[in-house]
């Protein structure tokens, strides 16, 4: 079911014959992208900025139906900042930092994500996927009218993959027929399903739980606060089940109802069967209209490599999550935001192709961080035997007077970005009494500074930040510094440290850290950061 306001953004890139159709033999591209969601359509605009020629082969001419991926954490929108879109996407969305979790009729508890201040960007925001696409393809097309190399085809489906030492070799079907292209670099972004890894021969390991649930989009005026709102056990529900309300953007409500595993889809589908359990929830008398529905499993799987050769896995092609927690969408877009400047420095020789194992390597592990704390999500809200149901439901009645129970309780552990100790691009921690929250392989957190944000001043290079102190001058290292660190920067960066230099990577991630530093030091950790020799 699709209403207007989605129909409007739907077709975004249509049909349209290439040159490359009429080529007589295979033309060659650098990098291809295969899926046009969200996570391709990031790569693709975060690898033209830095003047890598991207092109997009996308089977569909534009967004999809339904909100599908709606929570948005703080960690994406400061990647789409750095790419030049977190603005209309937070002026769109549902700004949104608390959460409630509800036993029956009683409120349990609530939580607040974001209770500190000095940074520039909520902890989530609620917002319909086809508007976040839409989003990244607007400032794709700026990025174009600037010049930056991106090149979108719709209805462009890769039928056909044939993997090689130095590329690949795809076979595209088209309205208008076939056709044979061939690239350095391939990028699978098409979605849980992956058409490529199944070409590949190659599959996921990990498992399915026995539970459905069903999505519905509602439009409706509603007294209903901007939070997350969990219930176990919920009063208009049966027994053992759970349900979550989301707002949305246009009046939109995303409600979730646990319905079980051995149900008839096409049964819970009905219209009047969904109104009921909606009528069940809202209340007698609440006008309102289904806008979009949908029925999920929970999955937590993943492949056991991410690259595979001159093919290399992102998002939800290279791992699965339940959608509680918010770690789908959200860890495509840093596993992006992990690979392209990797790719990008590859490409333009300034790192050895190695690099790009350090891509598997540390988005193998968040996906393992992800995964884990998913399963245990899905464990807390789906126990499996009634051990698990007795001490989930005395969990949840502790934690109404408690304090010390409420961590047990487990709705979702909602996205976090992934710190990556023990990645072999770190360099060993010196700076004494430096807080644990910047750690190498840590992503910056932001910072009040001055009239603006800390994030904005990094960028998306390598980047000196020197605190309290003079950092020493090196070629081709753009420094940021800040000689009186606020309150916010010396909590964040300093702790019981008197000063810092912090080297931090293009994807805003510490790589290393010292009270002081030779240029030589910095220099080393850099070459390290970049997969290449230190010098000794």
């Amino acid at each position: 079911m699709l209403d207007d306001r989605y129909a409007l953004a739907h077709r975004l890139y249509p049909y349209a014959r290439s040159a490359d159709q009429d080529a007589r033999g295979a033309v060659h591209h650098p990098v291809v992208i295969i899926g046009g969601g969200p996570v391709g359509m990031a790569a693709a605009l975060d690898l033209g900025l830095k003047g890598i020629p991207a092109l997009v082969l996308d089977d569909h001419e534009g967004v999809g139906e339904g909100s599908r991926a709606i929570c948005f954490a703080k960690r994406t929108l400061e990647i789409c900042d750095r790419l030049g879109c977190g603005d209309p996407m937070v002026e769109k969305g549902v700004v949104w930092n608390l959460g409630k979790v509800f036993h029956g009729e009683e409120k349990v508890f609530e939580f607040n994500l974001l209770a500190e201040g000095g940074h520039r960007r909520p902890a989530f925001i609620n917002l319909q996927q086809p508007y976040f696409e839409k989003h990244l393809v607007d400032r794709i097309r700026a990025a174009q009218d600037a010049g930056a190399p991106i090149e979108i085809r719709g209805k462009n489906r890769v039928a056909a993959l044939e993997p090689a030492e130095d590329g690949a070799r795809l076979e595209v079907a088209t309205p208008e027929g076939a056709y044979a292209i061939t690239a350095d670099w391939v990028l699978a972004c098409d979605g849980a399903g992956s058409p490529t890894r199944k070409a590949l021969g190659l599959g996921f390991t990990g498992k399915v739980f026995r539970d459905s649930f069903l999505i519905a989009d509602v439009r409706m005026k509603a007294d209903f606060p901007t939070e997350r709102w969990f219930w176990f056990d919920p009063p208009f529900r049966d027994a053992g089940a759970s349900a979550l309300l989301h707002k949305q953007p246009d009046d939109i409500w995303r409600i979730d109802f646990q319905i079980g595993w051995d149900v008839d889809r096409e049964t819970e589908l009905q219209e009047d069967r969904i109104r009921a359990r909606i009528d069940a929830m809202l209340g007698a008398g609440v006008e309102y209209e289904l806008v979009w529905t949908s029925i999920y499993t929970f999955q937590c799987r993943r492949m056991a490599s991410f690259r595979q050769g001159r093919v290399l896995f992102v998002g939800d092609s290279a791992h699965q999550v339940s959608p509680f927690g918010a770690r789908g969408a959200n860890g495509g877009l840093q596993d992006a935001d992990n690979l392209c400047w990797k790719l990008a420095a590859v490409m333009q020789g300034e790192a050895p192709e190695t690099l790009l194992d350090s891509y598997d390597a540390e988005r193998g592990a968040a996906s393992d961080e992800n995964i884990l704390n998913s399963t245990r999500s899905t464990d807390f809200i789906i126990p499996k035997s009634e051990q698990s149901r007795l001490f989930r439901d005395a969990v949840l009645q502790l934690s109404r007077h408690h304090d010390f129970a409420r961590p047990f309780v487990n709705s979702g552990r909602l996205s976090q970005p992934c710190v990556y100790d023990g990645s072999g691009l770190n360099t060993a921690d010196a700076l004494e009494g430096g807080p644990r929250v910047t750690r190498p392989g840590a992503p910056a957190p932001d910072a009040a500074l001055g009239n603006g944000f800390l994030l904005d001043r990094l960028g998306n290079d390598f980047v000196l930040l020197a605190l309290g102190c003079d950092a020493p001058e090196l070629p081709d290292l753009r420094v940021v510094s800040v000689a009186a660190p606020g309150a916010d920067i010396a909590e964040r960066y300093l702790g019981d440290a008197p000063r810092g230099l912090y080297l931090i990577r293009p994807d805003q991630h510490v790589v290393a850290r010292w009270l002081e530093a030779t240029p030589a030091e910095i220099t080393n950790a850099r070459d390290r950061a970049m997969g290449r020799e230190a010098t000794p």
